[in-house]
């Protein structure tokens, strides 16, 4: 019997840790867990804050430039060959006015080329092209040979017409902000009044929606 109750003992287990000996801590995981969630709400506000700061960077393509209704600004400028045109020769007739940031570049020459190749549609609707930007004549010139441009380009170096119109913007390329001339056309009526506005233009289709508001 006593052998018994002695076996009996000596499996029996404690039912609970004795001092000093250490105690699992059963919450561990939850405060580990806790600073990684904190750190990723930081980081999708941080993300959050870029995209915003992003977006007030790059202007709207609407915002810029003069409205329908508006008088179109006076000018006098050189084209290709040097020679000066001014808005007083133009009175009493209608013209369209593109602006584009730069010559023999892929856009400016895809939308160069469109208007080129429907000139003889704005001829019979007896009005007249012009093309603006701020390359010099001697650069105009050479656009012009290369491509056999069939109207006139203008050149505002000083980007005096392209500033009023409102088109000398702020832009926003691959998170590098510079400024530039917003690819924009006007049709200006007999009065002298800008009858329709494209701002922000997007090149193809762009020419044949122009001969369209005439």
């Amino acid at each position: 019997m006593e052998l018994l109750m002695a076996a009996k003992k000596s499996t029996t287990k404690p039912s609970s840790p004795k001092a000093g000996s250490p105690v699992k801590p059963a919450k561990k995981a939850a405060t580990a867990k806790a600073p990684a969630s904190a750190t990723k709400k930081a980081s999708t506000k941080s993300a959050v804050a870029k995209a915003a700061s992003k977006a007030k960077a790059e202007p709207a393509a609407s915002s810029a430039g003069l409205t329908e209704g508006s008088k179109a600004p006076s000018f006098s400028l050189p084209d290709e060959t040097g020679t000066v045109v001014s808005s007083a020769s133009l009175a009493g007739k209608p013209y369209v006015i593109y602006f584009y940031p730069k010559d023999d570049t892929p856009g400016c020459t895809k939308e160069t080329c469109d208007f080129r190749d429907n000139l003889k549609a704005f001829n019979n609707a007896k009005v007249r092209v012009l093309g603006v930007s701020p390359d010099d004549p001697k650069r105009h010139a050479k656009f012009k040979e290369k491509y056999g441009l069939n109207f006139t380009l203008l050149s505002d170096v000083d980007k005096t017409l392209i500033s009023a119109y409102g088109i000398w913007i702020k832009k926003l390329n691959y998170g590098r902000e510079y400024m530039g001339v917003q690819r924009s056309t006007f049709i200006v009526d007999k009065a002298g009044k800008i009858a329709k506005a494209w701002n922000g233009v997007r090149v193809p289709g762009h020419v044949e929606a122009v001969l369209a508001a005439l």
